[in-house]
C-alpha cells in the first residue's frame, strides 16, 4: 500500500543526471525498503551492508566486489551500499569507486548518520553524487494530493477540501503513532509504545555512543527525555545546561548530535530589521512526536514536521534555497513558522488547536513582511479568508492544507 513513489519520483530524477545518489534520514525511516524497491527497477542489483559481517569481510577482501555480480542482461547495474558511513574511511572509498566505476554502474547510498555534515572538512566527494532526504510519512506523502511546487508557490493559500476525512483520519494516526513505519503500520498504541522506548535507547546507547564517543550517555538520555516539554518555546540551553549540571558548551554539543542523528531538528529566528527579531534563538522539535504529551505543543511539532520536510525536499530537489524559521520581536509578539527562499520571505504559518480568529502577531507580522499568511487548526472541515489590509490570512484545517504540500 505504501510504496513510497513520493521518493522513488525523486530518486528517478536525480540519478538521471548522477550515477551516485545518496539517501539521508532517521533511523528505520524505511531506506532501506525504499532502496530495495529502487533496485527493483534494475535487472542487475547488488545490495550491500555494513551492519552485515558478512558484506563486510567482502567488502575487505576485495574493496570492488560489485564487480563480481551475476549478470542478467546488458543493462546497467545497480550497487546499493547500506550503512556504509560506518566505515571509517568511507568518503574516500566512495570517491575511489565512482571515480572508477561512474559510467558502468549507478550508486545508491543509504545512512541514518547524516551524510552531508558527518565528518568534518573538505568533501572529497563533492561533485560526484546527489543527496535527498528520506522522512517518515507525512500526511503530503499519504494525502497524495499532487499539487506542483511551482503551483503551490504562486498560491500557497489555495485550499481544497476533498477527502477531508481521510486526511483528518492519518493525521490522527499521525499524532498518536509518529510517521515511522514500524509503529504507524502496526495501527497500536501499544506497539508505538514499545517501539518508541525501543528506538530513542538503541539509537543514544548505540548510533551515537559507538559513533561519537561520549562517556556521559545516562545525561545524554536525560536531555532527550527533557526536551518533549520544551517544544514550542524558544530553547534555553542554559537552563538545560543548570538541570543537568553540565556546561552550556556541552549541552549544545549534545543537541547538535541529536539533530546530526535525527533524534530532533531545530529552526532559527528570522532577523531582518523590519521584524526586529531577537537574534541567536533557537527551536528544537522531536522527529517522534508522540513523545509530546502537551497537545497544542505536539500539534505544533507535527505542523514543524510537514513544513520541516517540505523545505529539505525542496532544496534537494534544487527548487531553490528554501529555509524555515519562525518569528519574534522583542515585545515578544510571536509567529511559528516563516518560510523564506533566497533569505527572502515567503509565508508565514500559525499553529493554533481551535482559535478560528487569527492572532494578533499573524497579523501584525504580515503586515510588516507583506505575504501570504495561513493560520492552521487541528479541527474542522471548511476554511475562512480573513482579510489583513492588502493581505488575505487563509485560516484552514492543518490536515487539510498540508496534505497538499509538494
Amino acid at each position: 500500500m505504501f510504496n513510497r513513489q513520493f521518493y522513488i519520483k525523486i530518486w528517478q530524477e536525480l540519478s538521471s543526471e548522477k550515477s551516485m545518489v545518496f539517501i539521508a534520514g532517521p533511523r528505520q525511516a524505511g531506506k532501506t525498503t525504499l532502496s530495495k524497491l529502487i533496485s527493483r527497477t534494475y535487472t542487475n542489483n547488488y545490495y550491500f551492508n555494513w551492519d552485515i559481517a558478512e558484506h563486510r569481510t567482502l567488502f575487505f577482501s576485495n574493496p570492488s566486489f560489485f564487480e563480481g555480480i551475476r549478470r542478467k542482461d546488458s543493462s546497467t547495474p545497480m550497487i546499493i551500499f547500506d550503512e556504509i558511513h560506518k566505515y571509517k574511511d568511507w568518503k574516500n572509498y566512495l570517491k575511489g569507486i565512482y571515480d572508477q566505476f561512474h559510467e558502468s554502474y549507478k550508486f545508491l547510498v543509504s545512512g541514518s548518520g547524516r551524510l552531508d555534515i558527518y565528518q568534518k572538512g573538505g568533501d572529497s566527494l563533492a561533485g560526484r553524487y546527489y543527496m535527498f532526504h528520506l522522512f517518515p510519512f507525512t500526511i503530503a506523502e499519504l494525502g497524495r494530493v499532487n499539487i506542483s511546487i511551482e503551483a503551490f508557490l504562486s498560491n500557497p493559500l489555495y485550499i481544497s477540501m476533498g477527502q477531508v476525512k481521510k486526511h483528518k483520519e492519518i493525521w490522527d494516526m499521525l499524532s498518536n503513532l509518529s510517521g515511522f513505519p514500524e509503529p504507524y503500520l502496526s495501527e497500536k498504541a501499544v506497539t508505538y509504545r514499545r517501539w518508541s522506548n525501543t528506538y530513542s535507547h538503541q539509537l543514544i546507547r548505540e548510533d551515537i555512543r559507538d559513533l561519537v564517543d561520549i562517556k556521559a550517555i545516562s545525561n545524554i538520555e536525560t536531555l532527550y527525555f527533557l526536551l518533549p516539554s520544551k517544544t514550542g518555546s524558544p530553547l534555553s540551553v542554559q537552563s538545560l545546561a543548570n538541570d543537568l549540571k553540565v556546561s552550556y558548551n556541552t549541552v549544545r554539543n549534545w543537541l547538535e548530535v541529536f539533530e546530526r542523528f535525527f533524534l530532533v531538528f531545530s529552526i532559527p529566528t528570522w532577523t531582518d530589521k523590519i521584524t526586529r527579531a531577537i537574534q541567536k534563538e533557537r527551536k528544537v522539535y522531536l522527529w517522534d512526536a508522540p513523545r509530546i504529551k502537551d497537545p497544542s505543543a505536539r500539534f505544533e511539532n507535527m505542523v514543524a514536521l510537514e513544513l520541516y520536510r517540505a523545505v529539505t525536499l525542496w532544496n534537494d530537489m534544487g527548487y531553490g534555497a528554501f529555509s524555515l524559521h519562525f518569528v519574534k520581536n522583542k515585545e515578544k509578539q510571536e509567529v511559528d513558522f516563516l518560510l523564506a527562499n533566497n533569505r527572502e520571505p515567503v509565508l508565514l504559518i500559525e499553529a493554533k488547536m481551535a482559535d478560528e480568529q487569527p492572532s494578533k502577531s499573524l497579523q501584525l507580522f504580515q503586515r510588516a513582511l507583506n505575504v501570504p499568511a495561513v493560520q492552521l487548526t487541528s479541527e474542522g472541515d471548511s476554511y475562512r479568508l480573513v482579510s489583513n489590509d492588502r493581505n488575505k490570512i487563509l485560516i484552514t484545517p492543518a490536515y487539510q492544507w498540508l496534505s497538499q504540500l509538494p
